[in-house]
């Protein structure tokens, strides 16, 4: 299809008569120019002057972002559906046709950076979600040291380990990191930027001066990575001691440990980025998805796909990938980009709902964020690369947090690897509102069952787990409301439905 009646398509859905376009300009303009004057208030509230100076780089940042949401907005800016194709086979290579051919002498070049700016709210922790326990009494951040560490003591190697942080997490980050002090790792942290949220209705910063709410502010996503890497001076000393590949990954994502293979395979392909996807099943829908976009490869998430696209988008016959966001980033390449202002990263408005304090009406407030999956077609030669789904192991919720504590995974160095008794993917598992909580999943669930054999395992309502258990199948635990089940010690069950009020009497 051409780029002509592909404009031509794009005026069809998103036509606007002459006057609307003017009367949007205009609004954009009032509200840029009011937002700009507010940023410079906000500016004169912080006293002391380098502070200041840092901080007018990010509300210089926020601006640009803001500018660009109204501009998109006035435009009625959408992916034209029609352009969109699946990825080619240029555009996604296959894990196995990656050469064997693995070689240590690239781990000199690499860096490892996880995003540790998440906290661990939705699980109903303090702190950062970085420091949840999830395998025998370490956390994912424990791990993730124990994995480079391990790295650098085999190969006598040197790579660092970068934290990105938010204002929500460095301070407890800076404390806890202080015990790796004595082990064969460099870690390295710096901070996302501090965004002010925005009211939905007057499109005004929420904070008035520098010292309001924590809730005022926000980090903008991990898009927010190129600029805050290279604003700390950290991409800079990075790059001045050689290192070249930065592989980035969520804290939470266990799987996401360092491949030789895509490793090698980035620097002999001499590819500027590499996103490892892995194949989308009826749990992942929702995932971003890497698409061909008139010939260029491209991420799309579910936030941007027209409303009656979204089940096209949904097909795992026509997107048949996901993004992990395993990312690998050529960090010369990064510097380039980032010092021409050539990102343009689509922006995700999130809406969200802040208290205010007693008495008083909350109030709805917008967040414009970026992904760092979207910079794709800024980079020469990125494509994705198909990887096992072993790459891929996020813990979300409880019900993640089971999996990964379970007897279906082992540890080694700080890695989990799967039982060699496991035949097929992991068991699907879904607990209800009485484990969200970690507290309470661990109350409920003291001690791991035996999962090797199971495939699906779902618990709803007060459910609690004895000692020993096996689960085979599918199994279904449905406690009624008012009621209780008690599974008791040495519990084998495989292929049962238990609904009711029950304890099984042990035998």
């Amino acid at each position: 299809m051409t780029s002509t009646n592909g404009n031509a398509s794009s005026e069809r859905k998103h036509a606007k008569s002459q006057s609307t376009f003017q009367f949007e300009n205009t609004s954009t303009a009032i509200a840029a120019s009011q937002m700009r004057n507010a940023l410079n208030k906000l500016a004169d509230t912080v006293p002391d002057p380098k502070m200041r100076k840092q901080f007018e780089t990010q509300m210089d940042a926020f601006f640009s972002l803001f500018r660009r949401y109204l501009t998109d907005k006035a435009k009625g800016t959408a992916v034209d559906w029609e352009r969109i194709q699946p990825p080619n086979p240029e555009q996604v290579i296959a894990y196995d046709d990656l050469a064997d051919s693995v070689t240590t002498e690239f781990l000199s070049k690499l860096v490892v950076l996880k995003l540790n700016g998440g906290l661990g709210t939705s699980m109903g922790c303090v702190g950062p979600k970085s420091v949840i326990e999830v395998r025998e009494g370490q956390s994912f951040l424990d791990l993730s040291v124990r994995q480079i560490e391990y790295l650098n003591r085999k190969y006598d190697v040197n790579v660092p380990f970068v934290l990105m942080n938010s204002f929500n997490t460095d301070d407890d980050t800076q404390s806890i990191i202080k015990k790796y002090e004595g082990h064969n790792i460099e870690i390295i942290t710096f901070n996302q930027s501090q965004f002010p949220r925005v009211y939905r209705d007057s499109l005004l910063p929420v904070p008035k001066d520098i010292n309001a709410p924590i809730d005022s502010w926000y980090p903008p996503g991990h898009g927010d990575l190129f600029e805050s890497l290279e604003n700390s001076g950290v991409l800079d000393e990075l790059i001045s001691r050689g290192k070249e590949i930065l592989f980035v990954s969520n804290a939470d994502n266990l799987g996401a440990v360092v491949d030789f293979k895509i490793l090698s395979h980035m620097v002999e392909s001499k590819s500027e980025y590499i996103m490892e996807l892995t194949d989308k099943t009826r749990a992942d829908v929702k995932g971003g998805t890497i698409i061909d976009y008139d010939g260029s490869v491209r991420l799309l998430e579910i936030a941007q796909v027209p409303k009656d696209h979204t089940e096209d988008f949904k097909s795992i016959k026509k997107f048949k990938y996901f993004n992990t966001n395993n990312i690998w980033i050529n960090l010369n390449a990064m510097k380039r980009i980032v010092e021409n202002n050539e990102l343009q990263l689509e922006i995700i408005p999130n809406s969200k709902t802040i208290s205010v304090g007693k008495g008083e009406s909350d109030i709805n407030v917008l967040q414009l964020e970026t992904a760092v999956g979207a910079a794709i077609r800024h980079f020469k030669s990125a494509h994705g690369v198909n990887v096992p789904r072993r790459r891929f192991l996020p813990v979300k919720t409880c019900s993640d947090l089971l999996l990964v504590k379970s007897d279906l995974y082992s540890l080694s160095h700080g890695s989990l690897e799967i039982s060699p008794g496991r035949f097929g993917p992991a068991p699907l598992i879904k607990l209800g509102g009485h484990f969200k909580k970690v507290s309470d999943f661990q109350k409920r669930i003291p001690h791991m069952p035996k999962i090797v054999e199971l495939d699906h395992l779902t618990i709803t309502g007060n459910v609690n787990l004895g000692k020993g258990v096996v689960l085979k199948g599918t199994v279904i635990i449905v406690c009624s409301d008012g009621q209780k089940i008690d599974i008791p010690n040495g519990s084998v069950l495989e292929n049962v439905v238990i609904t009711g009020n029950l304890s099984i009497l042990e035998h």
